[in-house]
């Protein structure tokens, strides 16, 4: 329901179907996406650990991109701001402005909302902690596993981001 700028709109829900963190969204570059294979990949400047993160996109991401870059401005970043990218309040203000308050959501909240809701669909979805986890680009906090473990899990992570879009859809978000 939010009725301002196509940009904010446009970055709050793909905040939503990515649960990538904020500044992630803010500093996104078109260049970054390959929609006809439907990934993300964030270069590793931009990523908390330092490592490149490939995120598979849900086909209502792909969707979404799609249409918005007919009205996205002419820049090398998504939700540009001049010669810049998106400001770092810009998100909250915007959920402020749809009537919640800080106690109740900030854009990084959408991280925890994807989190607690995939765990506790586990049953349903049937993709692991592990996946979930990847999902968010946290890193292993068991030294030994993340040194063996180099698992990908991109066929994995494709398959819950859809479910999660999926699970949007039937509640009427997107």
């Amino acid at each position: 329901d939010y009725n301002g700028d196509i940009k904010t709109k446009t970055a709050l829900k793909l905040i939503l179907l990515t649960a990538v963190r904020p500044f992630n969204i803010r500093a996104a570059k078109w260049c970054e996406f390959d929609l006809k294979g439907g990934f993300w990949e964030i270069p590793s400047q931009k990523m908390k650990m330092r490592e490149t993160f490939i995120l598979p996109l849900s086909r209502q991401a792909v969707n979404l991109l799609t249409e918005y870059k007919n009205f996205a401005p002419k820049s090398d970043y998504l939700f540009a701001n001049g010669a810049k990218y998106m400001s770092e309040n810009t998100l909250n203000l915007a959920l402020r402005r749809l009537g919640y308050t800080k106690d109740e959501i900030v854009s990084h909240g959408f991280r925890a909302m994807f989190s607690t809701i995939t765990n506790e669909n586990a049953h349903i979805h049937g993709f692991s902690v592990d996946v979930i986890e990847r999902c968010l680009a946290h890193k292993e906090k068991n030294k030994v596993r993340d040194a063996y473990n180099r698992a990908s899990y991109l066929s994995q992570m494709r398959g819950l981001m859809q479910w999660w879009a999926d699970y949007l859809d039937q509640l009427g978000v997107n």
